[in-house]
């Protein structure tokens, strides 16, 4: 591999220069066997006849920050986003876009991040593809990660599955990432650090669905927090939904800066985090699970599904701890851009 502290262009020229990137960088931190083969396809084996299948594209900034970086979190979010199907996420794709003049350096972190997040996660990246854009055209790496997972029979969560009487869980305390994110992008001082949250949930959700068979659906509540994937739920299933503010898992340093920056908490956003319902008469052995299993100590059962009044539209409610309700809106606007 030719010796370089930035990217160049010619990293994406499709030449030695491009070969030597991939294969001394991209292969030495997470090639398997399939990668290694360097086809334009990878050739997977997939013991089912139903899989799921999702992407996303990762433009956070700072690139590293609190708890994580950006590769850590194309590799979590998309594995997250396929293990709420319900499925076991086997499979990644990881493209980059990266800015002539990036630190290579900066690059290999990233890459030995996503290879140290797969590894726990129990999926392989076999394919991936490099692009290079001119200076000043980027900010520096854009990551987008594809995932396919292996779906049961029988397997068939949504948000249309949800019915009155059913509880909402949600896995832990709420508006980490945010936090973590604008506090080091705008060097904002706590008495604390917070961290970001990010993680893989795919073995939480796992042990969920093992403890509660009849799991309605999961939802990581990234952008929009709590309050966007809440309405959602509801406008899927035209239903109501009440959840006890008291009851929401927020860290005492989340809090403190959310009510200093003027943001709703239950809007701000998480990466390692999943919001489930569930009926009611599993909840407490879904909230049992989730209290087991890594990332899900600081589990709750935080509300519950109503059935919609006559001629009412689907909403959420937040009962107060002084007992009054609010209408928890969905977020309007960006609250804060390229928060993943």
């Amino acid at each position: 591999m030719q010796t370089t502290d930035t990217v160049l262009m010619s990293h994406g020229s499709g030449g030695t220069m491009m070969r030597d990137i991939i294969e001394g960088l991209f292969f030495d931190a997470y090639a398997g066997e399939t990668l290694k083969r360097a086809d334009d396809a990878a050739s997977l084996d997939i013991p089912t006849n139903r899989i799921a299948f999702s992407t996303d594209t990762f433009v956070v900034t700072p690139h590293f920050f609190p708890g994580g970086d950006i590769g850590h979190l194309a590799v979590c979010g998309t594995v997250n986003d396929v293990a709420t199907s319900g499925a076991v996420p086997k499979y990644l794709s990881c493209g980059f876009v990266l800015e002539e003049g990036y630190p290579i350096e900066n690059l290999k972190r990233i890459c030995a991040s996503m290879a140290k997040t797969a590894k726990e996660a129990g999926v392989e990246i076999v394919t991936g593809d490099t692009k290079v854009v001119n200076r000043g055209h980027g900010d520096g790496v854009y990551i987008n990660t594809a995932g396919v997972g292996v779906l049961r029979d029988g397997i068939d969560l949504s948000a249309v599955n949800i019915k009155p009487g059913d509880k909402v869980l949600v896995s832990g305390t709420i508006g980490d990432h945010g936090i973590a994110i604008i506090s080091t992008r705008e060097e904002l001082s706590f008495s604390t650090t917070v961290q970001s949250d990010a993680a893989p949930l795919n073995h939480l959700i796992a042990d969920v669905l093992s403890a509660a068979p009849d799991t309605r659906c999961f939802r990581d509540p990234t952008r929009g927090g709590l309050a966007s994937t809440l309405n959602e739920f509801a406008q899927a299933s035209g239903v109501a939904m009440e959840v006890d503010e008291d009851a929401v898992p927020v860290r005492p340093d989340v809090q403190a800066a959310c009510e200093m920056l003027g943001y709703d908490v239950l809007q701000v956003a998480n990466e390692g985090k999943m919001v489930a319902v569930v009926p009611a008469k599993q909840a407490d052995a879904a909230l049992a699970a989730m209290r087991a299993a890594r990332y899900g100590e600081n589990a709750a059962i935080i509300g519950r599904v109503l059935p919609l009044a006559e001629s009412a539209r689907p909403a959420v409610r937040v009962r107060t701890g002084w007992g009054s309700t609010r209408i928890l809106d969905m977020l309007v606007g960006e609250q804060l851009p390229r928060i993943c």
